[in-house]
C-alpha cells in the first residue's frame, strides 16, 4: 500500500495542522444532532433516526462486561467536525494539500491506480474523496458517500438503514452512532454482478479529542459479489478519541461479500465499532480482520444466517501492547438449516498488552445439519501480557455438529533458541514466529495488504523488543 521510509511508522503517528470549517462543541444534545442533520439536508426521517438515537443513547448504560472503558468521557467529545475541503472530489488534485499529502504517506492514491476498482477517503467528518472506475459504473454498480446516497437513492437506504442489521437499541454505541452518524460508505452490486477488484475506503480521524462515526451499508444483490476493504488510523494524542462506526451488509441469495478491515487507530483512541451481516440462502459472508492500534477495542463482527446453506467464515488477527487491551471476536447466529461458520482468530500481546478472544455461536432450533468451528489461539510474547478466550455457545438443536478449540500460550523458549543458534536476533527470531503464527490469516488478504499488515506487527515488535 505504501513504500519504506526511514521511518514507516510516521505515516500513520504524524498529524496536520487543525484547519476545519465547522466543528461542535464537547458533548451531545438535540441541538447538536439538529445541527448534523441540518448541515447534511437531510430528509425528515433521517432526522428522526436521529433523535430515536440519541433518546436510546441516553437511556442505555455504559457496557460494564468487558474490557474497562471508564476512562472515556463522552462528554469531553467533539461529535462532528468538517474539515476545509470540498466533499466526494473526484479527482485528487482537487483535495487540500496538506489533506493529499496524509492519503499519498498511507498509500491509498497509490493502490487505486494499482489494484482497486473504487476508493473513497474520509478526514473527520466528511468524505473528501471518492472514485468508482467507469467499468464498473457501466454494469450498475453504486459505489458513494453513504451521506450522498441518502440524496441519490433515499427509499434503498431506507429500506436497510439501521432495521433488521442493526437496530437501534442494539447496544449503547450503536444508538450513539445512529445520532451521530456522519460519512461512510454505500454499496449496492446488481444480480449476477462480480466484482473482481476490490473497492476500498479509508478513514482518518486527525483533530484532538475527536470523533469518527462513519456508516457502511452494502447491500450485494442476488448471485453478484463484492470485496470491500477498509483501513482506519489516527494520530496520537494525550487526549482520548473515540470511534464508533457501524457496519450493515445484506448478503442476498447466492451472493458472496468478503469485507477486510485494518485498523490502526492510535493508542489513545477507543475503538467501539458494531459490524453485522445478514446472510440469505446460499449466500457467503467473509470477515478478515486486522486490529493493532487503540487504547480500547470491543469489536465482534456478526453474521446472522438466515437462510438455507448460508455460509461465513471469520478470520482475524489482534496485537496488543502496553497499555492496549483488544477484545475481538465473532458471533454467529445459525437460524436456517444446513448453515456453517468457520471462525478463526489469532491473538498476540506483549508488553502488558491484554488480547481477548470473545465470541459466541448459537444455533437455533430448527437449524438441522449446521456445522460450526471455532479455533482460537492466543500468543503472549513475555510474562507480563494476558491473552484469554472467552467463548459461548448455544446449541438448541440435535442434529448439528459443533467443535472448538482454543489455545492459549507463551512464546516457546526452545524456538527462540533454536532460530537463535542458527544467528537470527532475539527480534528477528520472534517476528519469524509471530509470522507464522499469523499466516492463516495474512493469505487470505490482497498481497498489497497482507504486506502491510505483517510490517506493522514487525514494526509493534520491532519497538518492543530491547
Amino acid at each position: 500500500m505504501r513504500s519504506e521510509t526511514i521511518n514507516p511508522r510516521e505515516a500513520y503517528d504524524s498529524f496536520n495542522k487543525e484547519d476545519l470549517k465547522f466543528k461542535t462543541p464537547l458533548g451531545l444534545n438535540e441541538e447538536i444532532v439538529r445541527e448534523i442533520s441540518k448541515q447534511k439536508n437531510e430528509p425528515e426521517w433521517m432526522l428522526n433516526k436521529r433523535l430515536i438515537g440519541l433518546n436510546v443513547f441516553n437511556e442505555l448504560k455504559m457496557p460494564t462486561w468487558g474490557p474497562d472503558i471508564s476512562s472515556l468521557d463522552l462528554e469531553k467529545i467533539h461529535y462532528f467536525m468538517r474539515p476545509n475541503a470540498n466533499e466526494n472530489s473526484q479527482n485528487w488534485d482537487d483535495v487540500p494539500e496538506e489533506i493529499r499529502n496524509t492519503y499519498e504517506k498511507l498509500g491509498i492514491p497509490e493502490a487505486e491506480r494499482m489494484v482497486l476498482a473504487g476508493t473513497g477517503a474520509q478526514y473527520e467528518s466528511d468524505v473528501v474523496y471518492h472514485k468508482l472506475k467507469e467499468q464498473w459504473e457501466k454494469k450498475g454498480v453504486i459505489f458513494l458517500d453513504f451521506d450522498e446516497a441518502v440524496k441519490q437513492y433515499p427509499e434503498l437506504v431506507q429500506k436497510y438503514y439501521m432495521n433488521s442489521c442493526v437496530p437501534i437499541r442494539l447496544h449503547k454505541f450503536a444508538a450513539l452512532h445512529a445520532a451521530v452518524h456522519s460519512g461512510g460508505t454505500f454499496i449496492y452490486i446488481p444480480k449476477g454482478v462480480k466484482v473482481d477488484m476490490p473497492l476500498q475506503a479509508y478513514f482518518r480521524m486527525n483533530a484532538k479529542n475527536g470523533g469518527q462515526f462513519e456508516h457502511t451499508l452494502i447491500i450485494a444483490d442476488e448471485n453478484s459479489q463484492i470485496h470491500y476493504i477498509e483501513g482506519c488510523s489516527a494520530p496520537k494524542y494525550n487526549e482520548n478519541s473515540l470511534h464508533a462506526g457501524c457496519v450493515e451488509i445484506h448478503v442476498l441469495k447466492g451472493a458472496r461479500v468478503r469485507y477486510s478491515s485494518i485498523e490502526n487507530w492510535s493508542k489513545n483512541t477507543y475503538n467501539l465499532n458494531t459490524k453485522r451481516a445478514i446472510v440469505y440462502e446460499d449466500g457467503i459472508m467473509e470477515w478478515v480482520n486486522g486490529n493493532l492500534g487503540s487504547k480500547v477495542t470491543m469489536l465482534y463482527p456478526c453474521s446472522v444466517l438466515r437462510g438455507k446453506n448460508a455460509r461465513t467464515d471469520y478470520l482475524g488477527i489482534a496485537y496488543a501492547s502496553q497499555g492496549q487491551h483488544q477484545d475481538t471476536g465473532c458471533k454467529v447466529y445459525h437460524l436456517a438449516p444446513e448453515t456453517s461458520s468457520t471462525i478463526i482468530s489469532k491473538g498476540i500481546s506483549k508488553n502488558g498488552g491484554i488480547s481477548s478472544y470473545r465470541g459466541l455461536v448459537e444455533i437455533k432450533k430448527g437449524a438441522v445439519n449446521s456445522k460450526s468451528s471455532t479455533r482460537c489461539d492466543g500468543l503472549m510474547l513475555d510474562n507480563i501480557s494476558k491473552a484469554t478466550t472467552i467463548p459461548s455457545l448455544e446449541v438448541a438443536e440435535n442434529d448439528v455438529n459443533v467443535s472448538h478449540e482454543a489455545v492459549v500460550g507463551k512464546i516457546g523458549e526452545e524456538q527462540l533458541f533454536y532460530l537463535m543458534s542458527r544467528g537470527l536476533s532475539e527480534g528477528e527470531a520472534t517476528k519469524l514466529i509471530v509470522s507464522g503464527f499469523i499466516e492463516p490469516v495474512i493469505r487470505e488478504l490482497p498481497l498489497e495488504y497482507a504486506v502491510e499488515l505483517n510490517r506493522l506487527i514487525e514494526l509493534e515488535i520491532e519497538n518492543s523488543v530491547c
